[in-house]
């Protein structure tokens, strides 16, 4: 049986994902961090590419221990997703030293637990291309900003998508959940 893979992404109404500390304001309540922790509850892996992981590993591992993420993000192993680091790394991660589809999809058949693509942007979309991401969750913001990466940008083809869950929270966020569509 294959492990589920999802992603989670915040996102601006015109698509930005990049840096949604810079844009989500006051458009991240209960409701969001509920739907958060549903959606890391099952995780054990974590796929995550070279640039997030160096920054959440400089500032996760001295968090607050008693924060949710944090007790989520510590023990769960990360896979990381880089062509410049090597060898053993701290935090109980590991270089995916192949390619990350084929990766990805042999950790599906491998343990137990969801495996949970917390980014970049890169690694997110290509591995929810390549069809090994189950569900793909964007919370759009009611927010437009000038600036920024998008997940689809130009270099995406048409790509059919399935909605397979959607909700409206009380700050007006959509939630809303994606497959691939065959």
């Amino acid at each position: 049986m294959s492990r589920k893979t999802t992603a989670h992404l915040f996102c601006s109404a015109n698509g930005v994902v990049e840096s949604p500390n810079l844009w989500q304001f006051d458009a991240f309540g209960p409701e969001e961090g509920e739907l958060l922790g549903r959606a890391i509850a099952g995780g054990t892996d974590v796929i995550i590419g070279r640039k997030l992981w160096e920054e959440w590993s400089q500032y996760w591992q001295g968090a607050d221990a008693n924060d949710p993420f944090a007790q989520f993000i510590n023990p769960a192993r990360k896979h990381v997703v880089t062509r410049t680091l090597s060898g053993d790394l701290d935090w109980n991660s590991t270089v995916i030293d192949s390619d990350p589809v084929a990766y990805v999809k042999k950790l599906q058949q491998d343990g137990s637990g969801d495996i949970i693509v917390a980014g970049g942007i890169d690694t997110t979309r290509s591995l929810f291309l390549a069809g090994v991401v189950d569900a793909l969750t964007l919370t759009v913001h009611p927010v437009v900003t000038p600036e920024g990466r998008r997940l689809f940008d130009e270099s995406v083809p048409v790509t059919r998508l399935r909605l397979i869950d959607s909700t409206i929270t009380s700050v007006g966020n959509a939630v809303l959940t994606y497959a691939l569509r065959n």
